[in-house]
């Protein structure tokens, strides 16, 4: 039986001479894999463009709960993305966050809060401009929203600690080596109180930025069981460079 859903490329992968599997998060079953043809027929060769990070397309396929790779009968783009693929600064958020959502997102069940916040992220990241440089930090702690473990700063005064294991302030420097500075925890509490409307108000230095995101990498390993070090993270610092 033929099924529709929404679905948004996180990346694809060599298989075997034949396919190419390209992983998605989509609308109805959450994260799952597709074959993709790399035949030299007309419809294939159409179908592979359309499978870069962040796309979000329109799939129908043959599928089956018990499959461990989908078959896809029709693909086309739902949202036509204007600058995502050809802004390098947008183009290396996207696989960036791409890579680091594949890497933290491994269910195959449909979460639609979810994938509503991932749909409007990525039309939002396609037009913005002012604070874009912003947009890839204030993604990463709503999405530590979503994995269940997202910061608590409700009790922050100025001098504490943000202890990065237990996820909270702190007045006291605690006894394992995952804590912010003073210094530090001021710039994260910054991060704490942005959001996609006001993501121009904040000016990070490029060492601030990188610092933040940093810690961020190390929050999701701490929380996140098997989370592993995304290795665009180093392309996306040197685009800030």
């Amino acid at each position: 039986m033929l099924e529709k859903t929404l679905g948004i490329v996180l990346y694809t992968i060599a298989y075997n001479d034949k396919n190419h599997i390209a992983h998605l998060y989509t609308e109805k079953y959450g994260r799952t894999a597709y074959a993709l043809p790399q035949s030299q027929g007309k419809k294939s060769k159409m179908q592979r463009p359309l499978f870069f990070p962040f796309s979000i397309l329109d799939i129908e396929s043959d599928h089956k709960a018990q499959r461990d790779i989908q078959r896809i009968k029709e693909v086309r783009p739902a949202e036509i993305l204007q600058r995502i693929h050809f802004d390098p600064v947008k183009n290396s958020i996207a696989l960036f966050l791409s890579e680091f959502l594949s890497r933290a997102i491994h269910e195959p069940e449909a979460n639609p809060n979810f994938f509503k916040f991932l749909y409007q992220s990525i039309k939002l990241l396609d037009v913005i401009e002012d604070g874009k440089a912003n947009f890839h930090l204030c993604f990463l702690i709503q999405l530590s929203g979503f994995l269940g473990f997202y910061p608590n700063i409700e009790n922050y005064h100025p001098g504490d600690c943000f202890d990065l294991l237990n996820g909270t302030t702190s007045s006291s420097i605690p006894g394992h080596p995952y804590t912010l500075s003073p210094e530090e925890t001021v710039i994260f509490t910054k991060l704490m109180r942005m959001n996609y409307y006001n993501l121009h108000l904040f000016h990070f230095s490029r060492d601030e930025r990188m610092q933040i995101l940093n810690h961020i990498v190390t929050y999701f390993k701490l929380h996140h069981a098997g989370f592993t070090q995304p290795k665009s993270l180093e392309i996306l610092k040197t685009l800030f460079d």
